[in-house]
């Protein structure tokens, strides 16, 4: 498919091929479905809206509800103020959710809607809520929409009902899937300690199938809960590109000591996250957790011939590439390119230093970027192994290199949402995917001499 991509290098200085993110409203839209009883509400026109669902739908495999302000000629004319009005009178009266929240869209934004004075001016049942953030879809990426969301969430919901604290723990998760959720609840309940953690699409996105149809699962997180997160003694936040805005926000306004960590992907940012709590709280670790470390480091030990130096291109959202860089360079392998199309010049800071630390020269890191200038850097020099959305099977398959789908979206492989990669957990499904696309490939390459049973 990619055979007409030009030889040699080819600059492009405005525009993007093949992004490797998505619009600030996706995320949005999916923060917001980890609140019990939400609505994802999208202010512009009906084709951002479906489009927006469908992505979420296709990675998830999974209904996503939410409805639109369904512009049309008139409002992108004279404003959306009437539809939104209008949208969220029908939405209390028709579905009858606990809270409503808006997210803009391009149209929205380039017209200059004042969406909180509309939403003052609105019909809102009494108990009910209405948030909104600010998501124009031609700046940030969908990875920046989730930020925002999460901000907005701290900014209407979030309340400290005095100095002294709960002995209790917020954790802002990151743009990861329910199954990941749920495993981070897991290990901080090992620790025995309370938590608040939002959003939480676990329960949503994830749900079991039963007779009865419900338009809004028990799962998410509470707005009680929220509001009750001012009163959480530490934020932990988990990827600096989708949790810090909010744990930051929580921290001014209510006075909860925010601690930014990187999503505990891997075995020292697991590590990290688990001491963190232990530290904070003086937990005990559990044996179970203790049991899980040490397979960890076990099958590392039983497997690293097969990855040991191998090199690596790894792509997709900037917290995700953040922590699977440094657990691979704990494997022993090398990061040759490392790419993110989310904007932020922390990112190149930060994968760059580790690379420094590690002794690794001659890696390529780049944020904001896309896959075609990807393909350019590995049609200049090859990598054995790609790990990333399912964005890269087109570079993969020209390329003739494995890939492993890591990340959002992956829409061409089946119960991913529910299968973490954080947490010890999810450091043995990474060991797995990664050993074993090398060996699926030894085994396709291997003349009939070399075919071997065991390897």
């Amino acid at each position: 498919m990619l055979e007409c991509v030009p030889e040699g290098k080819t600059e492009h200085t405005t525009g993007k091929i093949n992004p490797a993110k998505t619009c600030q409203p996706i995320g949005a839209m999916y923060a917001s479905l980890g609140i019990h009883g939400c609505l994802p509400h999208s202010h512009g026109s009906q084709g951002c809206c479906a489009y927006h669902r469908m992505h979420l739908t296709r990675h998830f495999r999974d209904q996503v509800l939410a409805a639109s302000s369904s512009f049309t000629e008139g409002a992108s004319v004279f404003g959306g103020a009437s539809n939104l009005k209008t949208s969220i009178k029908n939405i209390f009266k028709i579905y009858n959710p606990d809270i409503i929240a808006v997210h803009t869209t391009c149209l929205s934004e380039t017209i200059g809607d004042d969406i909180p004075n509309i939403i003052k001016q609105s019909e809102i049942p009494e108990g009910k809520i209405v948030i909104h953030t600010n998501t124009p879809s031609y700046v940030g990426s969908h990875i920046t929409g989730f930020s925002n969301m999460c901000k907005s969430m701290v900014a209407y919901l979030a309340e400290a009902q005095g100095e002294t604290k709960k002995e209790q723990v917020n954790v802002i998760p990151g743009f990861v899937n329910p199954g990941d959720m749920r495993e981070i609840r897991r290990i901080v309940t090992a620790l025995g300690v309370k938590l608040v953690m939002f959003p939480d699409t676990s329960g949503v996105l994830d749900a079991p199938l039963t007779s009865k149809y419900q338009m809004y699962p028990e799962g998410g997180t509470t707005i009680a809960e929220i509001r009750d997160s001012g009163n959480s003694e530490v934020t932990l936040a988990l990827g600096a590109f989708a949790s810090n805005a909010a744990a930051d926000l929580l921290q001014e306004k209510c006075g909860v000591t925010g601690i930014p960590l990187k999503l505990p992907i891997g075995l020292k940012a697991t590590d990290d996250f688990i001491m963190a709590v232990k530290d904070w709280f003086g937990a005990d670790i559990p044996k179970e957790i203790a049991i899980e470390r040490g397979q960890v480091i076990d099958t590392l030990i039983d497997t690293h011939f097969h990855y040991q130096g191998k090199t690596v291109a790894i792509f997709g959202d900037p917290d995700h590439v953040i922590a699977m860089t440094e657990f691979v360079i704990t494997m022993g392998m090398v990061p040759k390119y490392v790419l993110t199309g989310t904007p932020g010049k922390e990112f190149e800071a930060t994968v760059t230093k580790m690379l420094d630390e590690a002794g690794i020269t001659g890696s390529r890191v780049k944020a904001e970027g896309d896959l075609f200038e990807l393909h350019e850097w590995i049609r200049e020099e090859k990598v054995d192994l790609m790990i990333g959305t399912t964005y890269g099977k087109y570079i993969a398959r020209t390329e003739d290199i494995p890939l492993v789908r890591f990340g959002f979206p992956i829409l061409d492989r089946a119960v991913h949402p529910l299968m973490p990669v954080v947490g010890y957990r999810g450091c043995l499904r990474l060991i797995e995917q990664i050993s074993n696309a090398f060996l699926e490939r030894r085994d396709r390459d291997a003349l009939d001499e070399d075919f071997e049973l065991v390897l």
